[in-house]
């Protein structure tokens, strides 16, 4: 890339008619820049006006899916508690000292303001706020309603400081004879304190219009043009409505203190209710005076080099364009080196690349030789345990017998063919075989496999599982393919321990955690443990990929494998998987 300049020597004088063709371009200048900024302020305005009122429609769709939400889910909990055994209890036997702790324990996974139990002459017998129990709440319209009614109720209230409460109310029946009530407190007043946070000022009214939720507490309880009316809001209405004088461009929605502000109403889907957010415009006459002052700025530049291009002498700034044209060619000589410079190096990265690349397919692939060795050297070891009984037993003329041992190997190389299979989809890491599994039928095959290399030594297997069933979404063969490979890892862990022992742990909860633990020699570094190729064990004895595998399948299967070092010693291992609920379990 070459930039050349040759500027002309000598000074060209005007003609006489320049004085007045250099005053009308600069009055046109003048008359562009005038009709430019116009226009400008025009479109801006609009645009950043539609763009603000979209917005503002935005944030009112999702505060109404929100409140909506909030009512929605605290309409099913009076029905739930109404049929819970140890509440209907408490009421029929006049016990209620568990019934405050029970109501306490489900109100942090409910979300809800507050819980309360009412026998049926109105007395809050139990509550999250014991503050409230022994208060005779007779009188108080969700009870009234609840009794009457032999559904869900919602009642909305105003305290005496002036906030409004929402609640659900549903009266517990037991054999057709209402013996309490149970409410539910709806927290709303949440959303308030996050719209409070932002610029706009946010109301909602019910079916009356009655201001129910407002970002300004004063509006409560009016209507929307009586909280148009009302003066001297404190400062956090002031941040939202401190817009400019008036608006102009465009016809304002409504005045607040005598400022003009936009509007925007949203349905509420719930009983009639909406919600109403005043927007300021003042960051929309900010962001359009931004605009304007760099044109105003580029304009007043262009007119100051005009004029300072207009009062040089022609000597000067032939000078000056000679000067600058040496600096140009210098700059381009020193831009022509280093895109040469650049050029090369890169060349050189793009060979880096392709040898990286090359180094990168010969690491996988040697990975993927030694996974298949090492996952194919367990079925195989079993496999010549299972031919040397069956040879013994036909020389013993013991037929049947040998046939369970061919069976057995039979289901191996099934098992043999089933690892080559998934071996060869570890890179791409798919899940098209999950199916709902009991990990108790999984933890039995795996010992079931590991049964030929358990005879060769004393170890003591401690086994406990569930009664019931601990039900997960995974691949048969991928989870045993672990489960062999945790035992593998204790079995040899223990080989220089006096009494070895391996507890094999099911357990069932929020997920399904099963616990290979062993009083062996321990882990010494937890860090690289389940990096490919990491091992303790003598050469011949391993390769250090069971763990990455088994890792790489475990969050395949959406769990997590942690290793520790137990507190009396020997390692302890962990696979914890989702468990599949009772509902995705009886869809599947």
């Amino acid at each position: 890339m070459q930039l050349d300049y040759f500027p002309q020597p000598g000074t060209v004088r005007p003609p006489e008619g320049g004085a007045w063709r250099k005053r009308i371009a600069l009055l046109l200048l003048v008359v562009v820049a005038v009709v430019t900024v116009w226009v400008t302020n025009g479109w801006l305005t609009e645009r950043f006006t539609d763009s603000t009122r979209n917005r503002a429609q935005v944030r009112l769709a999702l505060y109404s899916g929100n409140v909506v939400s909030e009512l929605q889910r605290a309409s099913v909990v009076p029905l739930l508690l109404s049929r819970d055994p140890t509440l209907i209890q408490a009421l029929n036997t006049a016990d209620f000292s568990q019934s405050s702790q029970r109501l306490i324990s489900y109100l942090d996974e409910i979300g809800a303001a507050e819980l309360m139990l009412l026998d049926v002459s109105g007395r809050v017998v139990a509550a999250t706020d014991r503050a409230k129990i022994g208060t005779n709440l007779r009188n108080a319209a969700f009870f009234v309603e609840a009794q009457r009614s032999n559904e869900t109720v919602f009642i909305t209230s105003r305290t005496e400081a002036g906030a409004f409460t929402f609640t659900y109310s549903r009266a517990i029946t037991v054999e057709r004879k209402q013996t309490g009530v149970i409410v539910v407190g709806v927290d709303l007043a949440k959303f308030e304190k996050s719209w409070a946070g932002i610029a706009d000022a946010i109301i909602v009214t019910d079916s009356e219009g009655q201001i129910i939720l407002s970002t300004e507490p004063r509006w409560r309880g009016r209507t929307v043009e009586e909280a148009l009316a009302v003066r001297s809001p404190p400062s956090a209405i002031r941040r939202a409505l401190q817009a400019t004088a008036d608006w102009g461009a465009l016809p304002p929605d409504a005045y607040l203190m005598g400022e003009a502000v936009m509007r925007n109403d949203a349905r509420i889907p719930f009983r009639g209710w909406r919600i109403v957010s005043f927007t300021t415009y003042v960051s929309i006459r900010d962001k359009v005076n931004s605009v304007l002052a760099l044109e105003i700025m580029g304009f007043a530049m262009l007119l100051a080099g005009t004029f300072y291009l207009m009062s040089r002498r022609a000597q000067l700034r032939s000078i000056v364009f000679q000067r600058e044209t040496a600096e140009l060619r210098e700059l381009n000589a020193r831009l022509q080196r280093e895109i040469a410079e650049r050029e090369r190096a890169e060349q050189n990265l793009q060979v880096a690349e392709q040898t990286l690349a090359q180094s990168s397919k010969l690491a996988a692939l040697g990975e993927m030789s030694a996974a298949v060795s090492h996952e194919l050297n367990q079925p195989l070891a079993a496999m010549k345990t299972y031919l040397a009984g069956a040879r013994l037993l036909l020389q013993r003329k013991r037929p049947d017998e040998a046939l369970s041992s061919f069976q057995r190997i039979d289901d191996l190389i099934e098992r043999m063919g089933a690892i080559t299979r998934q071996l060869k989809s570890y890179a791409r890491k798919g899940g098209h075989a999950f199916e709902p599994l009991d990990v108790r039928s999984c933890v039995s095959g795996a010992l079931s496999m590991m049964e030929p290399q358990l005879k060769r030594r004393k170890v003591t297997i401690t086994r406990t599982l569930p009664r019931e069933r601990v039900m997960v979404m995974a691949d048969r063969v991928r989870l045993e393919q672990v489960i062999i490979n945790l035992l593998r890892n204790a079995f040899d862990a223990t080989r220089d321990t006096e009494q070895p022992q391996i507890d094999v742990i099911l357990s069932a909860g929020e997920t399904a955690t099963l616990t290979v633990r062993d009083n062996g020699h321990g882990i010494e570094d937890l860090d690289n443990l389940f990096e490919p190729f990491y091992t303790t064990k003598q050469p011949g004895d391993g390769i250090g990929l069971g763990l990455a595998i088994s890792s790489g399948i475990v969050n395949d299967l959406g769990g997590r494998l942690t290793a520790r070092n137990g507190r009396e010693g020997g390692a302890v291992f962990e696979v914890q998987l989702p468990i599949l609920g009772q509902d995705m379990e009886a869809a599947e």
